[in-house]
């Protein structure tokens, strides 16, 4: 057994895979996200997992906090059940076209340009706080929207494996005027087929580490309801300034990789 392997099992590592679950649910509920940004870098230092394998190992853990979260939004009618179907199927085939894209573009050059959406991003969460009890209005024209909006979504996520939430909250917020629970609801059902799709096919290329993923899933499930009964308390203005702080973290740890691919190029 390689020393990477082994320190993947035993009761550290267990115990790991559980704290990373608690942290990752409670985040899911709260912003509508998958989790992956915590679950992989942190199975990646704590417990040396090489990245293709982290990956894989969140996408498969997504699938039941998922699950769970759009459970929890859904008993409040924060869920736009059709909206967040077609953004899926956009999102499926945007990711084919990513990952068919991945060998012929610059990964600096995306993270740099993720990290400058984020930048517009974050700072609009500053000025456009949304409104609880605004409805999403289904027409051909929002329609049209959001397989683009999922494509591109899906696009990104093949490209730098982004999840899309980090993607989709913000724009069904900012772009489509929707209540950021709506958006963070509708998020957290767009990902479900994404990531099924995606496990199925990491788990015929055995990158899925499939008790961490199980422990880490199980984990996440009994903090995400926390999350999202958390995101329903918690003033807009107050929910728009902590996901702002969450998507710093995340254009922080973009911009490193991206310093990082540049001086090994």
């Amino acid at each position: 057994m390689t020393e990477a392997r082994a320190l993947r099992r035993g009761p550290r590592a267990y115990a790991a895979f559980i704290g990373i679950g608690l942290l990752a649910g409670l985040l899911s509920g709260l912003f509508g996200v998958g989790g992956g940004t915590v679950i992989v870098p942190l199975l990646v230092l704590l417990l040396q997992f090489d990245q293709r394998l982290a990956a894989g190992t969140s996408l498969a853990a997504i699938v039941p906090t998922a699950s769970v979260g759009v459970i929890s939004y859904a008993t409040t009618g924060s869920v736009a059940w059709i909206p967040a179907l077609i953004l899926a199927a956009g999102a499926v085939v945007g990711a084919q076209i990513g990952t068919r894209l991945l060998p012929r573009i610059s990964q600096t050059a995306l993270r740099w340009g993720f990290v400058g959406f984020l930048v517009v991003v974050i700072v609009s969460l500053f000025l456009v706080i949304p409104s609880r009890d605004a409805v999403f209005e289904l027409t051909w024209l929002t329609g049209i929207a959001l397989v683009a909006v999922g494509v591109g979504t899906g696009i990104l996520a093949g490209l730098i494996g982004v999840g899309g939430g980090v993607i989709v909250v913000p724009v069904l917020m900012l772009a489509f005027g929707t209540s950021d629970l709506v958006a963070k609801g509708t998020s957290l059902l767009m990902m479900i087929p994404t990531a099924v799709s995606g496990t199925v096919g990491n788990l015929r290329n055995r990158n899925v580490d499939l008790l961490a993923a199980v422990l880490i899933g199980v984990a996440a499930c009994t903090t995400t309801a926390l999350g999202a009964w958390l995101a329903t308390i918690v003033d807009p203005t107050l929910g728009n300034l902590l996901f702002a702080a969450y998507l710093v973290v995340i254009a922080v740890q973009m911009a490193l990789k991206a310093v990082r691919g540049r001086r090994r190029g």
